[in-house]
């Protein structure tokens, strides 16, 4: 055993590290990858609510025109005006809603991302060992990346969509000022979301915007072939640190590559992606033109951001987003593999 290890690295007898083991390591259990994505995902849901907020309302076309109110949260600047805007809804909900209001939707977001992110890396790792087999591919290869990226965003998107429906209008609900009695809502709380929308819209309702979130997967897809290339590549570079055998190294090594890969990943696979996430959250709305969605449909919500905003419309949020994207892919994906190290897988 010695004997062949010895000349790989630089050292004669030099502990493998874990990219030098990884053709040879052994398959994942099942239940790794679900606690390893739940795990990610929670901690992720926790730190980023406040930008997941800030980005709902961006998004929304509840809170860019001046309509027939004089709530604060809905005297914003058009579309050229982003950082006026931007700023002035952070304001706006601190005066007007308290800071609390930066976790609204915290409870449907948790409910919802643990579950998604669980179920996203359950399929992930499991399709990425199945669909080696079936191609005749090594796991590491960027097609059978891309198969159970595919496959996990589909899943996820199908199995959470009324979690994220509820999370987003909870998000978008902004406090009514009435001129003979008190400020009210029109959810009170997650339950009451729930009732509303099966009320007015059917089972059908918890369904609004999945197709967006299909066109998602593209996405997902994207930022997991990408971080897979990456992470390889940013450990065969740290590979002289991982050599020396300090446990501490290592483990920095391993966050940096973790942690590289997936910034960079979300960077790109978010930036040529994006309009999938406006229309999706518009898809979402809760009904307001006489009991009935503005927006019915994927192609008629395209054409109509364009047509009454411009093809600006459609990246409304963007910043925010990233900012909170980012952050959230280098949590959950650190977290995911610290979890599968812990593991032993």
């Amino acid at each position: 055993m010695e004997e062949k290890r010895q000349g790989y690295q630089h050292a004669p007898i030099a502990k493998p590290s874990a990219s030098t083991t990884t053709t040879t390591k052994k398959p994942v259990a099942s239940w790794v990858h679900l606690l390893a994505g739940a795990t990610g995902g929670f901690a992720t849901a926790i730190v980023t609510s406040p930008l997941d907020v800030l980005r709902t309302r961006l998004q929304s076309d509840f809170y860019q025109t001046s309509s027939q109110t004089n709530h604060p949260l809905q005297a914003a600047q058009p579309n050229h005006a982003s950082n006026h805007k931007t700023i002035r809804i952070i304001s706006s909900i601190y005066r007007a809603e308290g800071w609390r209001a930066f976790f609204r939707g915290l409870g449907p977001s948790v409910a919802g991302v643990v579950p998604a992110t669980a179920i996203k890396f359950y399929v992930y790792g499991n399709c990425k060992h199945l669909g080696a087999k079936l191609l005749g591919k090594a796991e590491d290869s960027p097609l059978v990346h891309a198969q159970a990226a595919i496959c996990a965003g589909l899943a996820t998107s199908t199995a959470t969509n009324p979690i994220w429906l509820i999370k987003t209008r909870l998000q978008l609900d902004k406090t009514r000022t009435n001129a003979a009695g008190p400020s009210t809502r029109q959810y009170r709380n997650s339950i009451d979301c729930i009732r509303q929308t099966l009320r007015n819209e059917g089972v059908r309702g918890f369904y609004r915007g999945m197709s967006a979130s299909y066109l998602g997967s593209i996405e997902t897809a994207l930022h997991l072939v990408l971080y897979e290339r990456l992470k390889t590549g940013l450990r065969d570079l740290l590979q002289p640190i991982q050599g020396t055998g300090t446990p501490f190294w290592d483990e920095v090594s391993h966050w940096a590559s973790t942690s590289g890969a997936a910034s960079s990943a979300k960077l790109i696979a978010g930036l040529t992606t994006y309009p999938h996430e406006v229309m999706r959250t518009r898809l979402r709305q809760a009904p307001v033109e006489n009991g009935r969605p503005k927006y019915t449909g994927l192609a008629q919500c395209f054409r109509t951001i364009a047509k009454e905003e411009g093809m600006a419309g459609l990246y409304g949020g963007l910043a925010p987003h990233m900012l909170r994207s980012l952050p959230s892919a280098v949590i959950t994906l650190g977290v995911y593999e610290f979890v599968l190290r812990v593991t032993g897988s």
